[in-house]
């Protein structure tokens, strides 16, 4: 029978918790560079948005039934509760899809994956108040510094045509759906494997979504199966891959503060591919994130006797 990892947060942090893997923060870090390619993709895709969405998840399936059996992770027999949380992680997820593919062809990259990452702060808040999770200093002025760069990242959505605003609260929904899926997902962790849970929750999420693409009215079927394939194995399998193992090994504001690298990968991408400019209050912003990533690694000093 699969052991999996204890259900509780291993943090490097204070003296006498559990250091988490040697290469946990690498892949908690390589799950946001990934995912940061998904808004790219979904745009690049010739079917609508949900439906995109719908192949994301349908497509990583046979790669992740792959990755299950070469980690020779095993589901034993679980209780009727985890397949209810397992159900509840994937409607959230294929809610979460949902909305943000749609917002994405109605505002900015940058845009799309900040407000779609809203669980930035949300996801703390849950472990500061139901794990109680809280803080040490370090992260206490790494999440100050966080939220100033997102405030002036955000500041600029204000400069923008009214027209993106739809395209906003669309990916702002997406990410108090993508934080239920978090927190859903903390839970599935403390039981199951990384792609034991993964691959179940995301089979989970397939109907819905093609439901939700059918009521629609999108187009479903592809002619060009190439940004769909490289959408389900780079966001699907490798990023929420990643980030569902690194997850369990971290307080929730550790992984909070890491999906701001998204967005930053997001702007990055929407200045090289769609002309979308970036100001200096952007790169200020951006300088204040990658600051507040570092303070969140580092352990507060042990007071002395």
């Amino acid at each position: 029978m699969h052991q999996a990892d204890p259900p509780s947060f291993s943090v490097a942090t204070p003296s006498g918790k559990v250091a988490p893997p040697r290469f946990a923060f690498a892949a908690l870090l390589g799950s946001n560079l990934c995912l940061a390619f998904g808004p790219l993709l979904v745009r690049a895709s010739d079917v609508g948005p949900v439906a995109a969405g719908f192949w994301r998840v349908t497509l990583a399936v046979p790669f992740l039934l792959i990755m299950l059996g070469l980690s020779r992770e095993r589901i034993s027999r679980m209780r009727a509760g985890l397949w209810v949380t397992l159900a509840i992680a994937g409607l959230f997820f294929a809610l979460d899809l949902g909305a943000w593919h749609l917002g994405i062809h109605q505002t900015k990259l940058a845009n799309a994956t900040l407000f779609g990452n809203a669980s930035i702060l949300l996801f703390p808040i849950y472990g500061f108040i139901m794990a109680r999770a809280w803080p040490n200093r370090s992260q206490a002025v790494a999440l100050l510094l966080a939220a100033f760069g997102a405030a002036l990242l955000m500041g600029r959505s204000y400069e923008m045509s009214a027209d993106n605003l739809i395209g906003d609260l669309l990916c702002l929904l997406a990410g108090l759906l993508y934080t239920g899926y978090l927190v859903a997902m903390t839970r599935v962790r403390g039981t199951l494997g990384s792609w034991s849970a993964l691959i179940l929750s995301t089979m989970a999420g397939i109907l819905p979504l093609l439901a939700m693409a059918s009521l629609l009215g999108e187009k479903i079927l592809p002619t060009d199966w190439t940004p769909l394939i490289m959408l389900a194995l780079v966001s699907q399998v490798v990023g929420q891959g990643l980030l569902t193992y690194a997850m369990v090994h971290f307080q929730p504001i550790v992984v909070g503060l890491v999906l701001l690298v998204q967005p930053i990968i997001a702007a990055t991408i929407g200045w090289l591919i769609y002309g979308e400019r970036l100001g200096l209050l952007d790169f200020v912003g951006a300088v204040a994130v990658a600051i507040a990533l570092v303070l969140v690694r580092r352990p507060d000093r042990p007071r002395g006797d």
